[in-house]
């Protein structure tokens, strides 16, 4: 039967229902906690993070992929209760968003470390949770080129990944050349890699998401919601329009199978503001309408929403 990990026990990927899959209960820098300005109780967390998860079941939201990784932020207990308490199934990752993320401990690791931890919290579990992983998460860290560091995650991922059959999940696809490389030395199949990011306002242009399908890589439209229409936009916004009619184009050249769409949003950010008025919802309330309105069939939006992170997220052993 298949199966999904998610942090109350592992459940069959038909169950999963319409899915984030590139999401952020809190995501912060190392250290973060540290900072006594944007520091918030568990309390305010928890007061921005419910309703947000709540709506998101209310409009028919099944999963949420929590993918903000080892030392930033990552609570598995916290996300327990919210699961509890919403309804909402969310999947735990390991790994980290980029090799600047990792904390000197993991910095200074070797590869068999990196792939042991990983098989672990995707095998035995996340600390004393009993929570396992769902998804490895890997990333190119700030430079625009994947460094030393960088290239012995992705390869104790594409080990982890191979062993235990659970899917990797990139923080930006730009150098997809060296991290395809390494995929390929380690024989994992492609398909068990989303590549996200090719939509942000920073790389986008850099990003080559067609490639990356052609090889058959899985390929995440997935900073939907960060547009320069916002009152504060970030620095990796894009005019709104853009964003879609990108994505449209991936999909009208025939790469149905490969894509996959989320928000990258914050329930709530930890040690910085966050972006105001851009939540996980923005699939349900803006998304999604502007898809249907763009002329894409129910039948196109459950595969995108539906049926290719089923398949994704799937255990495959």
């Amino acid at each position: 039967m298949s199966r999904v990990n998610t942090v109350l026990g592992p459940i069959p990927a038909e169950e999963l229902g319409i899915v984030a899959v590139h999401e952020h209960v809190g995501y912060g820098m190392p250290g973060s906690e540290l900072d006594t300005r944007w520091w918030k109780t568990p309390e305010q967390r928890y007061e921005e993070t419910v309703p947000k998860l709540r709506k998101f079941h209310e409009y028919g939201g099944g999963t949420f992929v929590d993918v903000t990784g080892i030392c930033n932020g990552r609570d598995v207990d916290y996300y327990k209760s919210l699961s509890a308490k919403t309804g909402v199934h969310i999947v735990a990752c390991t790994g980290f968003v980029g090799g600047d993320t990792a904390l000197p401990f993991f910095e200074r690791a070797s590869v068999e470390y990196l792939t042991e931890h990983f098989i672990h919290e995707i095998t035995v579990g996340i600390g004393d949770t009993g929570s396992r992983a769902g998804v490895i998460k890997v990333g190119v860290s700030r430079g625009g080129r994947m460094t030393e560091l960088d290239k012995r995650i992705y390869r104790a991922a594409a080990r982890a990944a191979r062993d235990t059959g659970v899917p990797i999940m990139t923080h930006l696809a730009i150098d997809a050349e060296n991290a395809i490389a390494i995929f390929g030395d380690e024989d994992l199949p492609l398909d068990r890699v989303l590549f996200g990011h090719v939509d942000d306002g920073v790389n986008a242009e850099k990003t080559r998401e067609t490639w990356i399908a052609e090889q058959g890589g899985r390929v995440g439209f997935d900073t939907f919601g960060y547009e320069t229409e916002l009152d504060d936009p970030p620095f990796w916004a894009r005019p709104r329009k853009d964003r879609l009619d990108h994505f449209l184009r991936f999909l009208a050249a025939g790469h149905l199978d490969k894509a996959l769409a989320s928000a990258d949003a914050n329930c709530s950010p930890l040690g910085w503001p966050g972006v105001k008025g851009h939540t996980v919802n923005y699939i349900f309330e803006d998304l999604i309408p502007d898809l249907r309105a763009a002329g894409l069939d129910q039948a196109t939006i459950d595969t995108l929403f539906v049926g290719n992170p089923a398949a994704f997220l799937t255990i495959q052993n």
